[in-house]
């Protein structure tokens, strides 16, 4: 499924309508929302880390692979909210790695490396 179809097609689950004030009560939901299930799937790995050694069975990676599903239809909702296509977000994304990449500044931190 490509990004700006899946942008679509999540829309139909937000029971909030976009606007475009940021201090919108659905806006800030899906801010919350995405750190919430980030944090989700960040206490999912921390318990196969410290319960399992880091082993991860097929039944684990469902579940961490629901919680980052979770977290991409937050992303898909922010970004429709801002009126900005899913894909455009992933592509610049691509392309700053690759710049990062090209310039040997992978490591590090910060934007603007």
């Amino acid at each position: 499924m490509k990004f700006d179809e899946y942008q679509k097609k999540a829309a139909k689950y937000d029971l909030a309508k976009p606007t475009s004030d940021l201090k919108d009560p659905g806006f800030i939901e899906k801010i919350l929302g995405l750190v919430g299930e980030a944090g989700e799937t960040a206490d999912k790995i921390k318990k196969l880390i410290r319960d399992k050694n880091g082993e991860v069975s097929s039944e684990d990676k469902e579940l961490v692979t629901k919680e980052l599903g979770d977290t991409l239809w937050y992303i898909a909702s922010i970004s429709r909210y801002l009126n900005v296509p899913l894909s455009k977000i992933a592509s610049q994304n691509i392309n700053k790695l690759e710049d990062r990449y090209q310039r040997n500044q992978i490591h590090g931190e910060g934007d603007k490396r």
